[in-house]
C-alpha cells in the first residue's frame, strides 16, 4: 500500500491530510475520511487504510490544520466553535480536501465519497449540502443539523447513509426527526440506520479513555453493521 502526506490549503490553514491507495492501473474511486472533533488521529486513518485495501484512494483528512491533533474534548469542542457558528468554514475546509483528491491521477473525479465520524459526519454533509460533485455521503455518529435545512439540502447530488446509536445523547431523536423532514423535503436519496444500546463514538475503540460510558462507548456490534451497510452503499454507487 502507497501512503503519502497530502498538503493543501484550505480556510486560511495549511492542511496536513493522508492518502493511501494499493498500486493499481487506471483511476479508481476516491474516498474522503474526516475525523472526530479531535482531529486526524488513528481512528480516521485507519479507516483510510482498510478504505484503501479494498480498492477504493482513501484521503484521512486533517481538521485543525497543520495536522494538529487534540486530545482533550473540552479544548477540541472549544476549537470547533467557529465552524460550529460559521458552516461556510466547515465547507470551504470539506471543499479543500475534495480538490486536493480529485486532483490526483489516481482518483476518478465522478466517483468520489464522502464520510465521517462525529463532527467528520457533519463536514460529510456540509460537504454534500454545498453541492458538491460526491456521489455517496456517509456519517457514523454525526451531527445532523445545519444552518439551513429548508434549502441547502436540495444542492446534495449523491446518496446519503446516516448510521446513528438509538440512544446517542448528542444525537437526540428530535434532532433525527428534524434531519429526516430535511432529506425528505429535498428529495434526497437518504438512509438512516439506529443501532440500539448503541450511544456515540460506536465506531471507535478508543472511546472508553473519555470515561463517559453512557455517552461515548464502542460498540463491535454497531461498528461491523455499520461498516457494512457503508460496503453496500458504495458498491452501488462507486463501482
Amino acid at each position: 500500500m502507497q501512503h503519502e502526506t497530502l498538503t493543501f490549503e484550505a480556510d486560511g490553514l495549511t492542511m496536513k491530510s493522508e492518502l493511501f491507495f494499493e498500486p493499481a492501473a487506471g483511476p479508481r474511486a476516491g474516498v474522503l475520511v474526516f475525523p472526530e472533533a479531535f482531529g486526524l488521529g488513528e481512528h480516521a486513518i485507519s479507516r483510510a487504510e482498510r478504505l484503501a485495501a479494498l480498492g477504493y484512494v482513501a484521503l484521512a483528512c486533517d481538521l485543525h490544520g497543520n495536522g494538529r491533533l487534540i486530545d482533550d474534548l473540552q479544548e477540541a469542542i472549544g476549537a470547533l466553535q467557529p465552524l460550529f457558528a460559521d458552516p461556510s468554514k466547515t465547507r470551504a475546509r470539506a471543499s479543500g480536501a475534495l480538490k486536493a483528491l480529485t486532483a490526483r491521477s489516481e482518483v476518478d473525479r465522478n466517483r468520489v465519497g464522502a464520510i465521517g465520524f462525529c463532527f467528520g459526519g457533519t463536514m460529510a454533509l456540509e460537504l454534500a449540502r454545498s453541492g458538491a460533485e460526491v456521489a455517496a455521503i456517509v456519517g457514523f455518529h454525526s451531527g445532523l443539523g445545519t444552518a439551513a435545512p429548508k434549502t441547502d439540502a436540495k444542492a446534495i447530488k449523491g446518496r446519503v447513509l446516516v448510521c446513528i446509536g438509538a440512544d446517542d445523547p448528542m444525537i437526540p431523536a428530535e434532532q433525527r426527526a428534524e434531519f429526516e423532514a430535511e432529506m425528505r423535503d429535498a428529495g434526497v436519496d437518504w438512509q438512516m440506520h439506529l443501532y440500539g444500546k448503541t450511544v456515540h463514538s460506536f465506531t471507535n475503540q478508543g472511546a472508553a479513555k473519555r470515561n463517559m460510558p453512557d455517552a461515548i462507548r464502542y460498540s463491535p456490534e454497531a461498528d461491523a453493521r455499520s461498516w457494512a451497510a457503508l460496503q453496500q452503499m458504495f458498491s452501488e454507487t462507486l463501482a
